[in-house]
This record gives C-alpha cells, sequence and structure tokens, in this order.
C-alpha cells in the first residue's frame, strides 16, 4: 500500500534519489494532456456509473503511453489514477519566509502533485483534489510585477495554496480547467474518484460494522427482561429515509404507534437505542426534535412511547432529554413547526446544553484558520484564539457529553439525545458519551464501529456538510461537525494517554480521508443512498486500509488492562487546548525536531519485544512449577490399623 496517502505526508522535503529527474517537457511549458479520462456522468451524489473503455482513438493511446512515462517523474499513481496534464515552470509561493519555489504541476483525476526543479532534496506537495474548496484565478492578462499572474486554491483542511504562471506560457487556462473539472466532478456531472479507485486489501473494512452484531454485543437480543426489539420497519427506507434499515426500538411499541411517533418527531427520526448499560440497563436513545409548534401540539403515543425507554430501565423511573441546542434556539424552532418536550411528559427533565448550530461553528472554523495559516502571531496569540470561540465550542460539547455519561453511570438513569434533525450535535453527543461509557469504543476496531454506526448509518449528512465534489464553497450546509468530533477525541487522548489503542496518526488520516474522496467510506448524506450508489461494492472503505497497517495507528501507552471504567474528561478551559498537531501542522516551524510516527512506531516495537520477552520467561517458569510437581514425593495417608 502507498504509505503517502494520507495528507499529512504532505509538504515536505523528499530525498532527491527516490525520485528521478523531472521529464522533459515542451518550451512553452504548457499543460501536456496525458490521459483524457472518460468518467461517465453522474445523475446523483455518488454516480457509480462505469467509465467506458471502448472505441479509444490513436491519440488517447498516445497520451496513455506518455503518461505511463510520467510515473517515473510525479507522483506514485494509485489503481485508478490517470495523469491528465502537467505544466513546467510553475512557481508555488509559499506563504513562509516568502518563498518562491519553481517547479511542475501535475494534476491527476485524484491529486494535485508539485515538484520543485531547483531543490535538492525536491520540495513537494501533494494535495488530493477534493481537498480544494474554491480555486480562483490569480491577476489578468496584462498583470504586471513578478509572479501577480495564476491560482489561488482554497483548501478544506486549513491552508490555502497559491502558483504563479508566466503569462507566456499559456498554461494558467489548461491547469484551472483541469483542476475545475476534477476537484469538483459532481458539479461536471463525472463520478467522483473513490469510483475509480481499485486497490485491494486483506482486510474488507466494511464487514467492520454489523448493525445486529454491534446490538447484540450491547446484550439487546439476550436481555433479561427483553425490553428492546430490532424493528424492521424501515426495511424499505419509507418510514424514515436518513435512518438505517434496522434499528432497536422498546419491544412494548408496536409498529403501528412508530409511524404515529414519526409524524411527530422531525423527519421521522423517532427515539432509538444508541447504547444500553451492561449492568443497570440505562439507556442512550436519540431522535429528533418534537414537532410541537407554537400550539403545543402533543402525541400520545410519543408520550407512551418515553415511557417505554424510561420502564425499560429498572433502576429508574426517571428520564432526562438532554437537548442539544441552546434554550434560546429550541424556543425559536417553535415558530417554524419544532420545539421540545414540555410537562406533558411524566417524570422527565428536560436539559438544554448550550451548543451553537452548524453556522456558528463554521464561522468559527473561519476565524480559526485565519490566525492559523500562513502566519502565527505570537504577540497576541492567545487572545486571538478565544476570539474564535472555538475551544469553548469544543468545551461544550465536551461538557453535554459528560453530563450524559454521568447521569447514565452514576444516576443509573436512561437519557434521551436530540437537537433539532438528530444528524449532527445528536451524534457529536452520543457518539462522545458511548466513547466514555464503553472501553470497546476506545480501541481502533471500536472507534470504527462507533463512526459507523452513530454517524454514516444514522445519517449524518456528510456529503453536505463537506460539499464532496461541488464547487458551492459558500454553500450554508457546510459545517465542520464531524471535525469538532474528532477533536473531542483527541481531547480525551490528551487528558487519558493510556486509555485509547489509537493514536493521534489515525485521527489525522480519518480527516485527511473525510476530505479526499479516496474511500467511499464518507460519500453519501444516509445510508439509503450508499445502497443506491452500491457504495460498498463499488468503493473501498478506509478501515480497509486502516487496518491493512494497523503498527502504524496504534497508541504505544495502551493499557486496554487498567482503563475498563468510565472517563470524565475535565470539560475545562483550563484543559481543553488547541489541537496544534492538526491545526497547525502546515506550519513547518510548527513540526517536532523529532516525527511523533517514528516514535510510535519504536515504542510499540519495543513493547512488542519486551512483552515477547515475558511471554518467554512465563513459559520457562510454567515449564519448571510442572517438572517440580512431577518430581515432588507422594505421601500415602495413615492406615488405621
Amino acid at each position: 500500500m502507498d504509505r503517502s496517502s494520507t495528507l499529512s505526508s504532505q509538504n515536505q522535503f523528499v530525498d532527491s534519489t527516490s525520485q528521478d529527474s523531472l521529464s522533459m517537457m515542451d518550451k512553452s511549458g504548457s499543460l501536456e494532456t496525458a490521459s483524457k479520462g472518460s468518467a461517465s456522468p453522474s445523475k446523483s451524489l455518488c454516480s457509480s456509473a462505469s467509465t467506458s473503455t471502448e472505441n479509444v482513438n490513436s491519440l488517447e493511446m498516445k497520451a496513455t503511453k506518455e503518461s505511463t512515462k510520467f510515473i517515473t517523474d510525479g507522483p506514485q499513481l494509485k489503481p485508478g489514477e490517470e495523469v491528465q496534464g502537467k505544466a513546467k515552470d510553475v512557481t508555488y509561493l509559499c506563504p513562509y519566509n516568502n518563498g518562491a519555489i519553481r517547479g511542475t504541476i501535475t494534476v491527476t483525476n485524484y491529486r494535485m502533485f508539485f515538484k520543485s526543479s531547483d531543490k535538492d532534496p525536491p520540495f513537494i506537495l501533494d494535495v488530493p483534489l477534493g481537498v480544494i474548496s474554491r480555486i480562483e484565478k490569480m491577476g489578468k492578462a496584462r498583470s504586471s510585477g513578478e509572479n501577480s499572474y495564476g491560482i489561488d486554491i482554497v483548501c478544506k483542511d486549513l491552508r490555502n495554496l497559491r502558483f504563479a504562471h508566466k503569462q507566456e506560457n499559456h498554461s494558467r487556462r489548461e491547469v484551472f480547467e483541469k483542476l475545475t473539472q476534477f476537484a469538483f466532478p459532481i458539479t461536471n456531472k463525472l463520478r467522483l474518484f473513490a469510483f475509480e479507485y481499485k486497490e485491494s486489501f486483506d482486510n474488507n473494512g466494511w464487514q467492520v460494522y454489523d448493525p445486529i452484531k454491534e446490538l447484540s454485543r450491547q446484550g439487546v437480543k439476550n436481555m433479561p427482561n427483553e425490553s428492546w426489539r430490532i424493528t424492521d420497519i424501515n426495511e424499505n427506507y419509507e418510514f424514515c429515509d436518513s435512518y438505517p434499515k434496522q434499528f432497536a426500538v422498546p419491544s412494548a411499541m408496536s409498529d403501528d404507534d412508530l409511524k404515529r411517533v414519526g409524524a411527530f418527531r422531525s423527519r421521522a427520526r423517532i427515539p432509538i437505542l444508541s447504547w444500553i448499560h451492561p449492568e443497570s440497563q440505562a439507556s442512550i436513545t436519540r431522535s429528533s426534535q418534537p414537532l410541537v409548534g407554537i400550539t403545543r401540539k402533543t402525541c400520545s403515543e410519543d408520550e407512551k412511547y418515553i415511557q417505554y425507554i424510561m420502564d425499560a430501565n429498572a433502576q429508574s423511573h426517571k428520564l432526562y432529554i438532554m437537548d442539544a441546542r441552546p434554550n434560546v434556539n429550541a424556543v425559536a424552532n417553535m415558530a417554524k413547526g419544532g420545539g421540545y418536550e414540555d410537562s406533558q411528559y411524566q417524570n422527565m427533565e428536560l436539559v438544554f446544553l448550550d451548543i451553537h448550530n452548524i453556522h456558528v461553528m463554521r464561522e468559527s472554523l473561519r476565524k480559526l484558520k485565519e490566525i492559523c495559516f500562513p502566519t502565527i502571531d505570537d504577540t497576541h496569540w492567545l487572545s486571538h484564539i478565544e476570539s474564535t470561540h472555538w475551544l469553548e465550542h469544543i468545551k461544550q460539547i465536551l461538557a453535554g457529553a459528560v453530563k450524559i455519561a454521568d447521569k447514565v453511570e452514576s444516576n443509573k438513569t436512561s437519557v434521551l439525545v436530540h437537537c433539532s434533525d438528530g444528524w449532527d450535535r445528536t451524534a457529536q453527543l452520543t457518539g462522545l458519551a458511548m466513547l466514555m461509557l464503553d472501553p470497546y469504543y476506545r480501541t481502533i476496531e471500536g472507534l470504527e464501529v462507533l463512526i459507523e454506526k452513530e454517524w454514516t448509518s444514522y445519517g449524518h449528512k456528510f456529503a453536505q456538510r463537506i460539499g464532496h465534489g461541488e464547487d458551492k464553497h459558500s454553500d450554508a450546509d457546510r459545517s465542520p461537525v464531524f471535525l469538532q468530533f474528532i477533536d473531542c477525541v483527541w481531547q480525551m487522548t490528551k487528558q487519558f494517554p493510556t486509555a485509547f489503542e489509537f493514536n493521534e496518526q489515525l485521527l489525522i488520516t480519518i480527516l485527511d480521508h473525510l476530505y479526499s474522496c479516496l474511500f467511499g467510506t464518507f460519500l453519501c448524506n444516509t445510508e439509503q443512498q450508499r445502497v443506491k450508489e452500491d457504495i460498498k461494492h463499488k468503493t473501498v472503505s478506509l478501515w480497509s486500509y486502516v487496518n491493512n497497517q494497523l503498527d502504524e495507528f496504534k497508541n504505544p501507552l495502551y493499557a486496554d488492562y487498567i482503563h475498563h471504567h468510565v472517563l470524565y474528561p475535565v470539560a475545562s478551559l483550563r484543559r481543553i487546548e488547541l489541537w496544534t498537531g492538526y491545526y497547525l501542522r502546515w506550519n513547518p516551524r510548527m513540526k517536532p525536531q523529532e516525527p511523533v510516527q517514528l516514535r510510535n512506531r519504536e515504542l510499540t516495537m519495543l513493547k512488542e519485544q519486551l512483552q515477547r520477552r515475558v511471554d518467554e520467561l512465563q513459559r520457562e517458569l510454567d515449564a519448571k512449577n510442572l517438572r517440580g510437581s512431577e518430581h515432588a514425593p507422594r505421601l500415602s495417608s495413615p492406615v488405621n490399623g
């Protein structure tokens, strides 16, 4: 497997012995088409239309030979990746020290690859096109001044890239068109690169999560009181198009009653089971808001449903409803037909967690990017961080999850979590609370299952929140919801460094491929869409890649034998940190002198060596004890005369 598939390995100096010299290009330096690409039009967000290879003309055959020749010059192409063109004599305007680096740009159907021509070792930029949010032309045909004519690229991973072109080379227009075509395939009626990528792995990541297996692990099928059942009401996704086929509901609730509850909950997202305590049977359920409106409508079936959730937990006769929104937002939603539960629900306590909506979070991230890239103002760093409110939002999300975990563990009380539609803040809260409560989710496999279950299966709108393959840079639906979740996970690993099997590199890899469109894991908005597009058969799972090289992602300090208890992270600004390993990773001054991944591998190898020695000594001790017992004198009982 190509170890360079994560973005964290980009923007680095590469040993010149590992790269051949750049191939000769025409003196004009214009973009050379290397492979014309024949991706079929897409009718939906994740089109799986096949690529035709018939009727390839001689010009295309010649272009294919050119691309094969170029493989030794540029990136190591992935299966399904094709070079679309290249341009020489382009200048990368490095934002650090006002550096200007001359080199060659290669555009494929997956990435933009820049390699310097005047540095030894060469400077490399390797950027998956899915990371690109916006492409703009810089300067006009008559622009004067050095490096004033070129292309600006805005990325989703908190960096901007600028390339200057020489006007006489006439390369800018062609580079711009190729980048625009393949960075925004959905807009251009092409399919995402994930459908072209054909890497094979020993592990099939699509088999990591099985809803029935996971519910059985939690004991749903083996409950002593049979309080929960798995319903097939959504088998054809007609009941709720954003829920999975199968989910668990209270056994006492009939499917007819579920339909009435669905009519009373926003988008039919009724309360469904996320997690259940193995001892107390206290549960975490999730849903959308009730549609009470300004007339304060009620639904007896919904009230009965909440009562059944409460009754499933014999340890408590109370239920907490954790509404992720600020109180004022929940009240405002009543004017739109939404709202929140009131005193009509017996033995229920409503708590607002004051987590802001997607628009506030998007603006907060924009401010964070401004102070993190390209330069950092040390003089006002802390005040600038405070002005973004990013750490406050992270703190608020963590604090809400701690409240949920505490009610379930300490109070032995069931908790229902919702926001407006139940697919953004709700997923953040349930996922983090489950991470605190259940040590299984702190393993690599467990984290994969958690993401598949609470995020992809339960309907987080990844395609809309990230904007895969679309050029709508200012789309109001985009928001860093999942980024905040991973940030919160990282905060927990910092406070409990020996409690998690995975390391920081796994979290960064997940975020990198959230954008890259290399894998199918984060494509589409719902399970229904993924089934329609046949994602599991036509794309590769990110978990296939991860599980194929687990040593890269293991935490050498992991000690599972001492962390079977609940983790309560301190949700205070005194303990919340800016994740510099992610947000500041493009700044060369912020890179550690010794790569963390290298140190992790060394510690992991040392740990394995020591464990093998311990096992060897244990076997020797067991063998010695066995020999001693065989030669021990046997004493007979005295015989009474």
